[in-house]
């Protein structure tokens, strides 16, 4: 898939509408439009990535952006306390939909186990 035709992409050139909460050099941060949790949020890499298989060394800086933003964001709607998840689904056995590198920050609700 060309980063043109991936709906991410698109989020990042403001070419597809989301409630951004988040925004730095190299990573996005919005809602999800299907939540599955009270507060459930979409943090993402600028770049173009597939998915966690397609990480590569000089990926490092971008992934610990990712981790910070996460972290920033279950501040910021109050569920570090209480407790969060943060997901990346990997292929389509795993339910992913996009295929553009994207965790999910789930929160706000007791999580049960095997997640789902």
């Amino acid at each position: 898939m060309s980063s043109s035709s991936c709906l991410f992409c698109r989020i990042v050139a403001r070419e597809a509408p989301a409630e951004i909460l988040h925004e730095t050099e190299t990573v996005l941060a919005f809602r999800d439009i299907r939540p599955g949790a009270p507060t459930h949020l979409l943090v993402i890499p600028k770049e173009h990535v597939r998915d966690v298989r397609d990480l590569e060394h000089r990926h490092a800086g971008m992934v610990l952006d990712l981790m910070q933003a996460a972290t920033h964001l279950a501040r910021t709607e109050k569920v570090d306390e209480s407790g969060w998840r943060l997901v990346s689904n990997v292929g389509h056995d795993a339910r992913q939909s996009v295929f553009h590198l994207h965790l999910h920050l789930l929160g706000g609700r007791p999580m049960g186990w095997p997640p789902g």
